[in-house]
């Protein structure tokens, strides 16, 4: 009953901005974001009963980090979504200063969400917190409840090189008769691990082993860990805080990535090569995977950063989801691709083939601010050539992505995209055929750029003028663009 009251008041503040954020310029049109307020993390995707679910880290009454809840939308197609009520409030013993991130597992018809609960023991937030695991149960997927058992997993493993408080983001599934669950966790002295448990029936938890840990530059704590199988190999995904930059590496605050192995599920031994990151732009992290009817295992990310400047909380809401990206294995490494349903908000196809491109050209059927661009460039010898986005040249604002033939890099600069935060990705391109395939997902306030069929991809957030829509190509050789799509994109959400 108490949680039932504390759900409504936090849709109640919801919906007092729904209708101004709805409406305000940088709001997205086709990617998850809240009603109002703040977004980090998704929680327990999954699908169940014939629907996607996402839920998510959320405040409902600020739109800034706090005292998290768990919101939530459904789709029956990854597209068009449904804004639920929130599915998590903090308020228990275990979970009073927060419902932090967790993931979804269905069993005997039902829905459970298993999460950690955070309590706050002091002022100093990163010594002084208890976090344990436990879990809340639905039939219909609305409406959530907490179970007497909680917590599931009171404590970090004694006896071991755990952090007993760092202890958090459980990721569950199923494998033969056994539910097991990876958490995320640091050594006493701040390197990052993953811990694998295991249990019959999502309420008495073994742990087994540490199946990752970090070595080297790889970050104090590994946090929303993710393990399942694709092609025979065991993916293991996390997001370490603390990587150092190295190169065009890991320039974000903290990364999002994944190492192939081969999981001893017995032993809780994980053999695994190197560490890649899933996205090279500024925007990616805590990606969680779900497996579908489908046989998909999709993934979606946070599309923000900590500690990045978020212009729109000054109009009530912040943080959204990216596009929801189907991974395929090659190779040993991760093709990520956005979802085929995606194609359904298409509208207004604009084509052209075999344009000659130096210096620039602008063309006026190719603009706009919430569309979807596929274009293929083709250069004869090493040339530097790109696209420029979201261009207003009264302002002096774009988004710029520019291929650098000699090199082999493709940059990412939006440095002049308007109001939010600047700054530079690169990430080195191998070419087919002197081939450069970009896909590109412009909304209102984002840019995803799917690289050569999903080979890389660059994600990032900007904000500019409400005028900012023109796009223009440029080269400083003759190249062509064999061919080039527009679509305009109808909203969804």
């Amino acid at each position: 009953m108490v949680e039932e009251i504390r759900i409504r008041a936090a849709q109640q503040e919801l919906n007092k901005l729904k209708q101004k954020v709805h409406e305000h310029e940088w709001r997205l049109q086709y990617h998850v974001a809240p009603i109002a307020n703040w977004m980090n993390d998704p929680n327990g995707f999954c699908y169940f009963k014939g629907e996607y679910h996402l839920f998510y880290q959320h405040h409902p009454y600020v739109p800034k980090w706090d005292t998290m809840y768990w919101g939530h939308v459904k789709s029956k197609d990854l597209v068009n979504w449904e804004h639920l009520p929130p599915a998590l409030a903090p308020g228990e013993t275990y979970d009073k200063d927060g419902c932090f991130s967790g993931s979804a597992i269905e069993k005997d018809g039902k829905l459970y969400l298993m999460y950690t609960g955070n309590v706050w023991t002091g002022e100093n937030y990163d010594e002084d917190l208890k976090q344990v695991q436990a879990l809340a149960v639905s039939e219909d997927a609305v409406r959530f409840e907490k179970l007497e058992e909680n917590p599931v997993i009171s404590e970090a493993p004694k006896g071991e090189d755990i952090h007993p408080f760092h202890f958090r983001d459980p990721k569950v599934w199923k494998h033969e008769e056994n539910y097991y669950c990876v958490l995320g966790s640091k050594t006493h002295d701040n390197i990052g691990q993953v811990l694998l448990y295991r249990s019959k029936d999502l309420l008495n938890w073994e742990f087994i082993n540490i199946i990752a840990k970090g070595e080297g530059n790889f970050g104090y704590m590994w946090e929303c860990p993710d393990l399942f199988e694709l092609n025979d190999k065991d993916i293991l995904i996390m997001s370490p805080q603390g990587v150092k930059p190295e190169g065009n590496l890991y320039q974000n605050l903290h990364q999002a990535g994944y190492v192939v192995g081969e999981l001893d599920y017995v032993k809780g031994n994980l053999s695994y090569g190197e560490f890649e990151l899933l996205d090279y732009g500024f925007d990616y992290y805590a990606p969680q995977t779900m497996l579908d009817n489908k046989d998909r295992r999709i993934v979606i990310a946070w599309m923000d950063m900590w500690e990045s400047k978020m212009p729109t909380q000054e109009h009530g809401y912040s943080g959204a989801m990216t596009l929801p990206r189907v991974l395929e294995l090659k190779n040993n490494k991760l093709i990520t691709s956005p979802v085929k349903e995606i194609e359904q908000l298409r509208t207004n196809e604009v084509s052209y083939e075999q344009l000659k491109l130096i210096n620039e050209m602008s063309l006026t059927d190719v603009e706009g601010d919430c569309i979807e661009l596929d274009v293929t460039f083709k250069m004869k010898q090493p040339a530097t050539f790109g696209v420029r986005l979201r261009v207003d040249d009264s302002l002096g604002e774009e988004t710029v992505f520019t291929y650098y033939g000699q090199k082999g890099i493709l940059e990412f600069d939006r440095n002049e995209s308007g109001k939010g935060p600047g700054g530079v990705r690169k990430t080195k391109i191998m070419l087919e055929e002197n081939k450069l395939h970009l896909r590109i997902f412009i909304d209102k306030s984002s840019i995803e750029v799917f690289i050569n069929e999903g080979e890389q991809v660059m994600t990032g957030r900007i904000y500019p003028s409400i005028n900012s829509n023109k796009i223009s190509f440029f080269s400083d050789e003759e190249i062509e663009i064999s061919e080039l799509k527009k679509w305009e994109l109808k909203r969804s959400i």
